[in-house]
């Protein structure tokens, strides 16, 4: 297959799951994924369009595969490890999404999505007040209510323990 082909049939198949016909996108997809296996961004397209089905079990293979190969912008490696441990965690796989949602955190450290999906793992994994400091800081970093934002000093603090007592 020609590259021209790939990159036209990737366009369409991305354009279908735009358009809201996510299965005939996956159809293209997979084929185009046995055609290309070694390809991350086709990979990566064929991961979310089985997401965007609710074929979780199925997202997961191309969603590792296009992490374990290079090519991916840096955009779609940000959706790739957001893809993935959301997937991980949707299966009941917390460690495995804890893993992921690091990984992506260690690329992208600032990232509000990543540490949301990461405190939610970290929740079904036991880890209740190592979630619950991620998202107190989000809320004091990203928070514009007027009732919220006089207090971001005092959350920021208490988000570091919350079990300090005076």
């Amino acid at each position: 297959m020609s590259e021209a082909t790939r990159d036209d049939l990737l366009r369409a198949a991305v354009r279908l799951r735009e358009e809201g016909r996510p299965e005939e996108a996956r159809k293209t997809l997979v084929a185009l994924a046995a055609g290309h296996p070694h390809d991350a961004e086709v990979a990566y397209q064929t991961a979310w369009v089985h997401d965007v089905l609710g074929l979780e079990a199925e997202a997961v293979p191309y969603y590792e595969q296009c992490l374990g190969t290079e090519g991916l912008t840096a955009d779609d490696r940000h959706g790739a490890y957001l893809g993935l441990g959301s997937t991980y965690r949707i299966l009941g796989r917390y460690a495995d999404a804890v893993s992921t949602l690091g990984r992506g955190l260690a690329e992208f450290p600032e990232d509000g999505a990543l540490q949301t999906f990461l405190a939610m793992a970290l929740f079904n994994t036991d880890h209740h007040h190592e979630a619950m400091r991620i998202l107190l800081k989000i809320i004091a970093r990203t928070s514009d209510d007027p009732r919220i934002r006089p207090y971001r000093p005092a959350i920021e603090h208490y988000a570091q323990d919350l079990d300090q007592t005076v």
